[in-house]
């Protein structure tokens, strides 16, 4: 039976879904040193997802630079604390790297972002939003990618949290492990559904609009 998806998922749905929760271990990077060793981990791996988390800001003109880089493996997450590290040669020689494709999403904006802590000319990377359109799908955004195509939810609970708090929580630590690792699973579904062509897309009808004025006439 071929797997059903929707060129756009409807938000609602979302939240009668069960959690998915990043099961394997984290680890947080928080000097210099352990860098090193870390990027020599995940460069032996054959994938990675990545992500980055930022300080939110709630005062106008106010700003931060990225707070935190995480990369997983299938099993593994590593949290480079950037405002503690900034960007170590390793993990230059990490994000410059053109052999391991690193998967993300909207990862332009993550570039960006990094830039400002240092000059690197970027690698392997893959962005998720140049690919769903292969399929069909319209969303952009990764927590309705995941519902669509594992019917599972990402939650979005810690995303406005102090990044640079002097100890990132469980939850804190859970949510940014788990927005790097599911960046791999939609990639490796996205590449399975183009390969076996083993899905059917349901069109989401437009919803219908009604001009007011020309009623009126």
């Amino acid at each position: 039976m071929k797997k059903i998806i929707y060129n756009k998922f409807d938000k609602k749905e979302i939240t009668k879904m069960p959690q998915v929760v990043f099961p394997g271990r984290i680890i947080t990077i928080i000097n210099k040193e352990e860098t090193q060793k870390a990027v020599d981990y995940l460069l032996s791996q054959d994938i990675l997802g990545v992500d980055t988390e930022t300080r939110p800001s709630f005062r106008k003109g106010e700003s931060f630079m990225v707070s935190l880089l995480q990369v997983s493996t299938r099993d593994t997450c590593f949290l480079f604390r950037l405002n503690l590290t900034d960007l170590t040669p390793a993990l230059i020689r990490l994000l410059e790297n053109k052999a391991v494709p690193m998967i993300g999403l909207s990862w332009h904006d993550d570039l960006l972002a990094l830039h400002k802590r240092a000059e690197f000319t970027p690698g392997n990377f893959i962005d998720l939003q140049n690919l769903v359109g292969s399929i069909g799908i319209e969303d952009l955004a990764l927590q309705k990618l995941y519902a669509n195509l594992f019917h599972q939810k990402i939650s979005k609970r810690q995303r406005l949290t102090n990044w640079e708090c002097d100890v990132l929580t469980d939850k804190q630590k859970q949510y940014a492990a788990t927005d790097a690792w599911t960046c791999i699973n939609l990639y490796e579904e996205i590449c399975r559904l183009q390969d076996t062509k083993d899905y059917e897309l349901v069109k989401v009808p437009e919803p219908i609009t009604i001009n007011i004025e020309q009623q009126d006439e």
